[in-house]
């Protein structure tokens, strides 16, 4: 459970500016989301080894330049 105190003369608006960067901090939706569509851990491994590949490939291009 997140708690966010409100402080003095402190905006609804800004706390719960507050709320939600710590709630997307927890990954809780990220979480939800994954959960509702079974991806195989063959699939996740490849899509994992596929994005380190093109992070790799970026470096590479700015190391370049």
């Amino acid at each position: 459970m997140l708690i966010v105190n409100i402080k003095e003369n402190e905006s609804i608006d800004k706390a719960l500016k507050r709320f939600k960067k710590k709630f997307e901090k927890t990954g809780v939706l990220r979480q939800l989301r994954a959960r509702t569509s079974f991806e195989k851990p063959s699939i996740t491994k490849r899509n994992t080894v596929i994005r380190a590949a093109y992070r790799q490939s970026l470096q590479h291009q700015e190391e370049n330049k």
